[in-house]
């Protein structure tokens, strides 16, 4: 079965999210759950229709299980891959073989973070990691991970380059605009060039408007057969390309800090879905940090490698800019639950079926998502579009 001829023969028919921001008395699982029901609810089936499971968590190796067992299913499919934030843009390929091999006839794509409000959040994560994972060229120097990861990567960029801290600033003033317009996002108050320049720095050159929220938050998606889904109650979004890479773990083990694996999956997922960057109408990317929204652009082809700050300019990726990027305001300004890659395939969604009231881009058909995972580590790429787009 080559790629090729999977293009467009699944479609997302239900997406939902649940506890954006603060969900206080929810766990993990009980958020996964709230957006699992959901979404299933708005493809129009019943949990009892599920019986495929995708899956990950950053605090549970076996998350499967406890998920399989909460929500009552007994998937004959089932992939629990953790590959950090990018896992739910990456889930997507094996479980479109697995809907084309008749394993399976719906599948659930699920996540639920709490780690704003849980006794054990984040810092205790954080900490926790350096026991169970360390990562034998960085932990030994106690870096202040990930932020300083990431700090590496937009000072390598700003050297390269000629970027400037005020370029990174413009990409957090657009999630911002967007942001404004999404009820759903955590933070929707102004922020302006300024704001960001001058706000607390966490790691040189990132302040912490170039940092990602830290909020509680879940998102699931369905996904079926292409001629099953005609017959469901959503406008099915298909999905016409999908790629995943990886080059490294630790962010002292990328070859070049300013170009990542989304160099390969990108093209990948285009070549798949016979498109290229410029038939894209509205992209979503994983910005966990500005500098990710600079190196995605010019990774993905949307502009020339050290042409990102040009592009983002003048509010280039913010509404009424050239092209509309990150449209729920992202991990920036959104939400951050600790893995943010389900929300840009749950935003691209919605954009697609125009569910998306003041945010809306007019006239979309196609989308991207991407999703990155570690530390610029795991690269996937979908590429989603319309019946019209087919």
């Amino acid at each position: 079965m080559s790629l090729n001829s999977l293009r467009g023969s699944a479609a997302i028919v239900g997406v939902a999210t649940f506890g954006q921001g603060e969900a206080h008395g929810f766990t993990d699982i009980e958020i996964l759950a709230r957006s699992a029901r959901a979404a299933v609810a708005d493809a129009g089936l019943k949990m009892s229709d599920i019986d495929g499971l995708c899956t990950a968590s950053s605090s549970a190796s076996m998350w499967a299980m406890p998920v399989v067992e909460y929500l009552g299913i007994r998937p004959r499919f089932i992939d629990s891959t953790m590959l950090g934030g990018s896992s739910f843009v990456a889930h997507l390929m094996p479980a479109i073989q697995a809907l084309q091999s008749g394993q399976c006839n719906a599948v659930l794509v699920c996540y639920g973070s709490a780690q704003r409000t849980a006794a054990f959040g984040r810092r205790e994560m954080v900490a926790a990691r350096k026991f169970l994972d360390p990562q034998p060229y960085e932990t030994p120097y106690d870096p202040m991970m990930p932020p300083s990861a990431y700090a590496l990567a937009a000072s390598r960029h700003m050297h390269e380059f000629g970027t400037t801290r005020r370029d990174l600033a413009e990409v957090a003033v657009a999630a911002r605009a967007w942001a404004a317009l999404n009820p759903e996002a955590f933070m929707r108050e102004p922020l302006s060039i300024d704001d960001v320049l001058n706000a607390r720095m966490i790691s040189d050159p990132l302040s912490v408007r170039d940092c990602c929220l830290v909020t509680d938050g879940g998102g699931a998606y369905v996904l079926v057969r292409a001629e099953r889904a005609r017959d469901l109650q959503a406008r099915p979004v298909y999905v016409l390309g999908n790629a995943t890479a990886v080059w490294n773990r630790q962010i002292s083990s990328m070859h070049d800090l300013t170009v990542t694996a989304a160099s390969e999956s990108g093209p990948a997922a285009f070549a798949m879905a016979g498109l290229k960057p410029s038939d894209i109408d509205v992209v979503q990317l994983y910005d966990a940090f500005t500098i990710n929204t600079l190196l995605f652009l010019e990774d993905l082809g949307f502009c020339r490698k050290g042409e990102g700050a040009a592009f983002v300019r003048n509010g280039g990726i913010g509404p009424g800019g050239h092209l509309p990027v990150n449209t729920n305001g992202g991990g920036l300004s959104c939400v951050h639950p600790g893995m943010y890659g389900i929300f840009p395939i749950v935003e691209a969604v919605r954009q697609l079926r125009g569910e998306c009231g003041e945010r809306q881009v007019a006239g979309a058909r196609t989308a991207l998502a991407h999703g990155n995972g570690g530390m610029l580590s795991s690269q996937s790429t979908a590429i989603l579009a319309t019946e019209e787009a087919l």
